[in-house]
Parts: C-alpha cells; structure tokens; sequence
C-alpha cells in the first residue's frame, strides 16, 4: 500500500476507534456519562505516547486488537448499576452493582491510552516519511473522512457491531503483509464480543444512547425504557398513569380555563405526556423529542398510540434550537422532564437539555405564549435548592410566582406551574423558597442548572489531578526523557489552546442550532475542514510575518467576545449560520496557519505533533474552567495561552512579507 492511502487510512482508524471508544463506554459504563472527557483525554495521552515511540524497536501496533479485546471484555463482564449521588453537582455516579468507579475509571483511562498507542505509533512511523505539512495534511484528511463515516452510522443508527467490522477490517489490512493469527483472532473476538451485544433483543442504538425496553410481571401493562443502563421513562396508558404517577395531570389542573387550543410538549419521550395532553382536551400538539430512536419506540409501543393522532405533529428536534425557530404561539408549554443523562460531546460539560433551562430559555418560552397562556416544568428534582432554583428563574421572568405541587421522598417529584398573567393559573399552593440560599438562575453563558455554585467540584478536581498525575508517569516510563520536547513548548500551548477552542465551537453551535448529534457532528467537520483548508493554504503561501497571524487571532478572538451569542440568536438561520461560522472558524483557520508555519520547521515532526497533542490533553482538563468562568470567558483564557506560544516560540518568529511559492510542498528552511 502507499504511504499515501496508508496515512489516510490509519488516521481514519485512529480517529474512528476514538468516536467508537467515547461513544460505546459512555452506553455502557455509567460513570462515564458526565466524565466521558476521560476517554478524550486517554486517548490523547496515548496519541502522543505513539507519536513518541516512532522509533521503538517494538511494533505495539499488532497488539490493537488485543487491546481492544480487553476494553470489550471487561466492559461486558463488570455492568454497572447506577445508584444517585451528589449535592453540588448532581450526576449518578454511585454504583448498586458492578466495580466502583475508582477502580472503572483508571482501568478505562489507561486502557483508551494503551489502545490509542499501539494505533498511534504506527501512524507516526508513516507519518513521519512525509514532509511535515503533507503528513498533516494527509492525517487532517483522514481524520475528517473518520467524523463523516461515524455520522454516517449514527444516522443510521447503526448497533456497535458495525462500528467494530469496520476497526477489525481495517486493522488486519492495515497489518498485511505481516498478519499473525493472533491479531486474526482478536479481530474476530471484537466482531463476536460487540456483535452478541448488538443481538440482545431488549437493545438498540439511537445517535445518543443505548436503550433497552423491558417488562416484568410485577407491573403488567408497563414497560420500561431505559437509556445507557439508567432507567428513564414508562411505557404505560394514561389510566395507569394516573394511577402511579397522579402529578403529570397536574399542570392541566392548574390551567383549567384554557383552551388549550395549540400545545407545545418538550420532551416528549415515549409519548405518555402527549397522551395525557390529548386527554385533557388539547386540540394540536407540537411533540418535540431529540431522540429519533425514543420517538420510534413510543410510536411503535404507547397503548394509547398518541403518535398516531392527526393533531399531533412530531419534530426530531433540541427543544431549545425548536424555541427559537419557531414562529407558532400557545396555550401552554410544557417541559416534560427533558433530563437526557447524556453530555453533548467528549469534551464540554454540555448536557442535551443544559440550555432548556436557563433564564433566557424561559424568556423565550414566555415569548412564544398567547395571552392566558402558562407554562409548566415537571421532572424528579432530587434536591431542594435546585427546585428553588427553577422557581427563582420563573418567577424573575414572569415577574409572579409559580405554583408548585410534590411529592415527599429522595427524588422530589416536583411540578412548576406559572401563567403569561399572575391570574392565568390557580394555584394550590405558591412556591415560597424552601433553602435559605437560592443559586442564581443558570445562563447561557453558564448553563450548568446542575451545579450549584459557579466551581469545580472537589470529585473532579481529585480526578483530574491523578489524570496529570498519571499520565506524566506513563509519557516518562513508555517514551523515555521529555528533554526533546522542551524545543516544542510553544506547539504544546497551541494544542491546549486548540483544544478549548474546539469546545467553545461546540457549545456555541449547540446554542445557535441545537444540541443535536447532527449539528455537533457538523461543528467537528467543520473544524477540521478548517484545519484542512489552513494547510493547504500553508503548502502554498509562505506567512513570514508570523506575528501579525498572530495579531489576526487575537483580533479574531476578541471578535468572537465581544459579539455575544445573544445577539445571533434573533438572526435569520441563514444570517445566522453565516455569522456563527465566520466567528467560530476564523481563530481556527488561523490558529493553523501558525501551527503550520511553525510545524514545517520541526526538526522531528512526529516528536512535535506528539508535544501539540499532549498540550490538546491539558486543553482538556482546563475545560472544567467554564464551569467557573462561562463559556464566554473560555475566549479569553484561549488567548492567554496563545500569548504564551507566541512568547515560548518567539525565536522562531521572523518578520517579513508574505511571499507566493509554487504549487509544490515546500521545503523547511
């Protein structure tokens, strides 16, 4: 095979087995539902070991397969059983079953590292037979092709199986002409381990979760749906419904006045909630549910098949995004415990309803009421404060308080009601704060409903200190003295900068359009589409006036500042589209087009693009930030860290004019 088609090929699989890995151990381990950077980060700590070991006499890249054995197996043999905890940050992290956490969790983030490794040496042996930009170049393009064949799957909500054919072919063709039977093997053991999974009849696969519907004699008439191993909603009619779970009638009990002539769900799950508001008298509802496999199932499987009703209109859409988009009014909205358990991407804090509730999600809500409407949130709130929280959020917007109706016991069931006007609703009992101090209402700029106090958690600081820990042991024991990459300093701020830069796209472009799989996939294309476009661009003009790139992205960074979300949120989708990608790729293109001028001047390129991985880690870990700064603020951390590459590779800055080479790739000076 040529190298060519083999660089491709091989940053193709890199990059895959990465997607697979966060993808199928957040479905499967459920400590790794809000810590699912923790395989990001292994994973480029193992990237940039491999890169390091270019030139070790062991070839790890036999052992891929085995090593992904391992992750399988153990996977599968230890399930997890989740318990709740927490009251800082609520996330379910205790475990009833399976292995603890402080042993899951170190297991898998090596394990990620390893596998990574073994991938990454073998890419770093071909990539380093090229110049450096066309190594990059070629990495770029295979890693972009890797993001739109996991797309792919995940729109065709296609089961783990598929994604492991396509890592075990690749990696016996990767390992012509010197196959071994063991690698044979593993790579059948992976198809077979992955394709048992995938047959279970209870399981299947949406772009967000694994989810399974079960049933037990105990209940006849229910059934069960849970999501990542985490029971998430019931499957029952609305008289057994109401027999159970009384409060979903509620908000129809407070609004007895309204027509209910237009009905917005949020949430709308199985369909339960849009049972019971077609009960009640709603003469349209709007359905909006983000997980098209969920909507499949309650189409499928509702006894009352509410999906069914010609006055019900589903839309497979992010609540918020269909808030902003939509030009319709109603009589009541109606937040239908939209807690998805599940976070946007590998590497943001972000969950899929994170932007739901904050204050501007309820001034949007408000807005889009007719005059007598109301709006109404239920859900298993768990802990007072958040109950006060949600209560002070509404009463700041609609200027009243709401109503409020729950149930004793640990999960505190709790239903919010409030009406556009005060006398829009009739309240049993008006919500009086129930915690001495009510945390201030979540924002989009920190839309973290789920934190308490604007700080990272002691769990979390705990864990990642014994991440860094960890993985300086590991870069010193597999890739020898970290001398030669001191001469790389400021290409490992350009990774940590970069990396954070990728999440602040994340979450604009979730904010913008939806925390859906569809627009995150789009913004990591996008980005490295942009990445591609800088190298090209690099290959064929030489920028020696290094600092004004750099004076470029400072600019660009500030612009991105100073233009707050907010402002684009009233933009038409096409404007807005425009506007979003002009701001949030512009640093990017031209944070490359530094790194590419200063990656063509590496001595040993491997050595460097292992150092600017190893800074993406520690991008990673300062993610946690925005849970104190906003995501806003991210923008001016990234350009403090880009002032520190610029002062760190400042003898490698010469000024002069641009000038145009020929269309061949250039030699480094």
């Amino acid at each position: 095979m040529a190298d060519k088609w083999r660089l491709i090929l091989l940053s193709f699989l890199m990059l895959f087995v990465e997607l697979a890995l966060i993808r199928w151990l957040g479905s499967n381990v459920v400590y790794l539902s809000y810590f699912s950077n923790f395989v990001l980060l292994g994973s480029f700590l193992g990237i940039g070991i491999g890169f390091l070991r270019t030139k070790s006499k062991v070839d790890l890249f036999r052992w891929a397969p085995l090593g992904l054995v391992f992750i399988i197996a153990f996977v599968l043999a230890f399930p997890v059983v989740i318990d709740r905890s927490g009251n800082d940050l609520l996330y379910f992290g205790a475990r009833t079953g399976g292995l603890p956490s402080w042993i899951m969790l170190p297991v898998i983030f090596v394990a990620a590292a390893a596998i990574m490794t073994s991938i990454a040496q073998e890419v770093g042996r071909v990539f380093g037979r090229f110049d450096p930009l066309e190594a990059y170049r070629l990495d770029v393009l295979g890693s972009l092709c890797g993001i739109v064949a996991f797309s792919v799957l995940s729109f065709l909500g296609a089961p783990p199986v598929a994604w492991g054919a396509i890592v075990a072919a690749l990696l016996l063709v990767l390992s012509l002409p010197s196959l071994r039977l063991i690698q044979v093997v593993a790579a059948i053991a992976i198809v077979v381990m992955l394709g048992v999974e995938s047959r279970v009849p209870i399981f299947s696969w949406s772009p967000y979760y694994k989810v399974s519907v079960t049933t037990t004699p105990k209940f006849p008439g229910i059934r069960f749906l849970s999501v990542n191993g985490i029971p998430h909603q019931l499957i029952l009619s609305k008289t057994l419904r109401k027999q159970y779970e009384p409060l979903y009638f509620t908000p129809y009990q407070r609004v007895r006045s309204n027509p209910l002539r237009n009905v917005l769900i949020v949430g709308a799950g199985s369909g339960g909630d849009v049972a019971i508001a077609l009960a009640q008298g709603a003469k349209h509802v709007d359905a909006v549910e983000i997980d098209p496999r969920i909507y499949q199932i309650g189409r499928d499987l509702h006894p009352d098949h509410p999906y069914q009703q010609s006055n019900v209109t589903i839309h497979i859409d992010d609540g918020r995004a269909f808030l902003q988009r939509t030009h319709n009014t109603y009589d009541l909205i109606l937040f239908a415990l939209p807690d998805s358990l599940v976070l946007v991407s590998g590497q943001s804090s972000l969950r899929l309803e994170s932007f739901l509730f904050t204050a501007e999600a309820m001034q949007a809500a408000r807005e889009h009421l007719n005059p007598g409407g109301a709006f109404a949130m239920y859900n298993y709130y768990r802990e007072p404060w958040l109950i006060d929280r949600f209560a002070r959020t509404l009463d700041a917007t609609f200027g009243h308080p709401p109503c409020i109706d729950a149930l004793g016991g640990s999960d505190r069931f709790a239903v919010l009601t409030i009406g556009r006007e005060a006398k829009g609703v009739a309240c049993r009992t008006t919500w009086v704060p129930g915690t001495a101090e009510i945390p201030a209402p979540a924002t989009d700029d920190r839309p973290f409903p789920y934190l308490r106090t604007p700080s990272i958690p002691g769990f979390y600081l705990i864990a990642l200190g014994a991440i860094l820990l960890l993985s300086l042991v590991l870069i010193r024991a597999t890739a020898g003295p970290l001398t030669e990459m001191r001469g790389y300093l400021d290409l490992f701020f350009m990774g940590a900068a970069f990396l954070l830069l990728e999440t602040k796209n994340v979450v604009q472009f979730a904010l913008l359009f939806g925390t859906t799989w569809f627009v995150n996939a789009l913004v990591f294309a996008g980005i490295l589409a942009s990445v591609y476009a800088a190298v090209m661009v690099a290959q064929r003009v030489r920028f020696r006036n290094v600092p004004l790139l750099y004076a470029m992205l400072a600019f660009s960074l500030a612009l991105a500042w100073a233009i707050e979300p907010e402002c684009l949120l009233g933009l038409d989708v096409s404007l807005r589209f425009a506007a979003a990608t002009s701001l949030g790729f512009a640093p990017v293109f031209l944070a490359n087009l530094i790194f590419a001028e200063r990656f063509r001047t590496a001595a040993t390129s491997t050595v460097a693009f292992a150092t600017n991985l190893l800074g993406a880690m520690v991008g990673g870990v300062l993610e946690y930030s925005s849970l104190v700064l906003g995501y806003r603020n991210l923008l001016v951390l990234i350009a403090i860290i880009y002032g520190l590459a610029f002062f760190a590779g400042r003898r490698h800055l010469v000024s002069n004019t641009s000038a145009i080479l020929p269309n061949t790739v250039p030699v480094p000076d």
